[in-house]
């Protein structure tokens, strides 16, 4: 069973989407619609079944024009790629002898990844990455006791005010991404394309019921305070996006739309709610302030030393 460098217009999208579908990693980002509106363009390692045409292992590796060559990157919106499919193929599928065409190379791989038998030959740059996460098995009850304590009283303060704030289901993103916009989009480095692909995502996730979208008003003029997008696939609930106006986080918006999903999915076996972030140190403590962990991944990083006009020699 071979291992191959794939071009894109190489892959079997159907035989890519199955291996994703079915690999012990839980990866939503590794699936081809995912990276159509991320990416758009993708190479990949892949470990072939001649027999069945079916795909055992694979590496997603994005690709983008850069100065006349080609560079390895990790499209927005997509936290971990990596190694994903069999047990047994993994180890082949990280040959990255494979990968040496690539003049500059950056892939973030995703947390059940182990860095044992990769092949060192390019001098690879590994940087230690943090999400943090929450195990929502337990009844609601039990998590939210592991909540910090001010988190615990605001919600007491909140639950018995003469006009809560109310955390409501919404299938429109157009509000939230404007708002991100109007608050930390500068700052973030958004621009108009990454709200483009933004919205594309979502709407990829909504035709295949994974998106939970949720939002707090203001009960009197109906500003949106906050918001936060949801991916919900197989054991994972993923905090993919959230937006917040000065006004929200005064109120405490973002605790409760984060409140409200521990509690609307406590007690599901086995499913984990991914904060995807922790980089941040005052965004860490917040995540591990609804007694969530931290759980380390790693980026590969590698540039090649030859010149950029000699790129195209294979």
């Amino acid at each position: 069973m071979p291992t191959r460098l794939l071009r894109h217009h190489e892959i079997d999208l159907a035989a890519w989407d199955a291996c994703v579908a079915s690999a012990q990693e839980v990866v939503p980002y590794a699936h081809s619609w995912w990276l159509q509106a991320t990416a758009g363009r993708w190479d990949a390692v892949v470990e072939v079944d001649e027999a069945t045409g079916h795909y055992l292992g694979l590496w997603p590796l994005p690709v983008k024009h850069k100065l006349w060559q080609q560079e390895v990157y990790q499209p927005p919106f997509t936290q971990q790629l990596g190694f994903i499919g069999a047990a047994e193929v993994k180890g082949k599928v990280r040959d990255t002898t494979l990968i040496q065409q690539y003049p500059r190379f950056y892939t973030q791989l995703n947390d059940a990844n182990k860095l044992l038998d990769i092949d060192d030959e390019l001098a690879l740059q590994v940087q230690q990455r943090t999400t943090y996460h929450l195990p929502l098995a337990v009844a609601y009850d039990a998590l939210r006791q592991g909540y910090a304590a001010d988190y615990q009283r605001r919600l007491r303060l909140h639950e018995v005010a003469a006009a809560p704030l109310r955390v409501r289901q919404t299938q429109d993103v157009a509000p939230l991404l404007a708002l991100f916009r109007a608050t930390k989009g500068t700052a973030a480095g958004l621009k108009a394309r990454h709200y483009r692909v933004l919205g594309q995502l979502a709407a990829e996730l909504q035709a295949r019921h994974l998106l939970e979208l949720v939002e707090v008003r203001h009960p009197q003029t109906q500003e949106l305070l906050a918001g936060a997008l949801f991916v919900q696939y197989r054991t994972r609930l993923i905090y993919l996006f959230a937006a917040a106006s000065v006004d929200g986080k005064k109120a405490g918006a973002p605790l409760l739309l984060l409140d409200h999903q521990i509690r609307r999915h406590a007690g599901t076996p086995h499913l984990i709610l991914d904060f995807e972030g922790g980089m941040i140190p005052s965004i860490a403590r917040f995540f591990a302030n609804f007694g969530a962990t931290p759980v380390p991944y790693v980026a590969l990083s590698f540039t090649s030393q030859r010149p950029w006009y000699l790129s195209w020699m294979r």
